[in-house]
């Protein structure tokens, strides 16, 4: 009889939580016994392939992630077998049904859909193009049952290469003739272009603390609170924050939809950071976070060797 009774008062105060959760629009952890949801991890497909040739398959990285136990994987855009800015065709739309079929029998998740876009740029025609693009890329999404897509803002393209970027730290110069002021303009009006394609097709655009206007907590910010709308949120990237990370991945905690995770095992291959993963989870833990993390592995160090090490670092530390 208080089996039974302790039984209809689990349900009952399940059912009050879910029901508070429904009206005030948060998801709090969920007591399971002792412990509690955790974020769940993924493994992003660029680490097993830092844009160097050949490319690793993306069905290579989903087996990979199968093997050792990950239930997710991040696909990167330019990784996958098809063109990146060609239109998405008869073909492209098969080789994506084969990738969802292969992550299904994998036993595995596609939550996010790594891409790369640029809204920085006073030329319309330019701006115009990365917007179709980016719709083309949440078609993409949606085909393969992806719920997310990495956006970045884009940058003033005024250093020579990447590597003379990261030389700067990730700061660049502002295109001639323009101002900060003009590149956020021209960034919330691309993003705000792509909005209706994401809830059409139910997909997230998580917008990356990435190079260029989102460099900095208070750029990334600023974009987010101009734009209200429940598809966009913020991805944080553990990785993109050069110096004093900790303050500034705390204040962009409570905007993240998704999390990228860089290690660097044999150091990174433009800067490495000794990131301490259990202070992160405290932070994510603290604004009741419980979605993806997806390990970005970014070290020089053979991935058979170095993605096992890293998941097996970020579950002890998410534990």
């Amino acid at each position: 009889m208080n089996s039974i009774l302790s039984r209809r008062s689990f349900l009952a105060d399940a059912v009050t939580t879910a029901t508070a959760a429904a009206l005030t629009g948060s998801v709090p952890f969920v007591a399971a016994g002792d412990s509690m949801v955790r974020p769940k991890l993924a493994i992003a497909s660029y680490s097993y392939w830092h844009f160097r040739h050949p490319k690793v398959p993306i069905e290579t990285v989903m087996d990979k992630a199968a093997a050792i136990g990950v239930g997710a994987v991040d696909i990167l855009h330019r990784q996958m077998d098809i063109e990146e800015k060609a239109p998405l065709d008869v073909t492209g739309r098969a080789y994506l049904r084969k990738l969802k079929r292969h992550a299904f029998l994998n036993g595995l998740e596609i939550c996010c859909l790594s891409t790369h876009q640029t809204f920085v740029s006073p030329s319309r025609e330019v701006v115009k193009q990365n917007i179709e693009h980016t719709q083309k890329c949440i078609e993409i999404a949606y085909e393969i049952g992806c719920p997310c897509i990495r956006i970045n803002t884009g940058r003033w393209g005024t250093s020579k290469n990447f590597d003379e970027l990261m030389a700067h730290r990730g700061i660049e110069p502002v295109l001639p003739g323009y101002t900060e002021e003009d590149g956020f303009r021209w960034c919330i009006d691309g993003i705000e272009q792509c909005l209706p394609k994401a809830e059409q097709c139910g997909v997230v655009l998580a917008l990356e603390n990435h190079w260029g206007l989102a460099r900095t907590p208070e750029g990334l910010l600023r974009i987010l609170k101009s734009i209200s709308s429940p598809w966009l949120g913020a991805l944080m990237d553990t990785g993109n924050f050069l110096e004093d990370p900790y303050e500034k991945l705390q204040a962009i905690a409570s905007k993240t939809v998704y999390v990228q995770a860089k290690t660097y095992p044999g150091g990174g291959e433009w800067y490495t950071l000794d990131l301490d993963y259990a202070r992160i989870a405290r932070i994510l833990a603290d604004v009741n976070y419980h979605g993806y993390v997806g390990l970005e592995m970014e070290g020089k160090e053979d991935p058979e060797t170095a993605v096992p090490k890293s998941v097996a670092m970020l579950r002890t530390a998410f534990d």
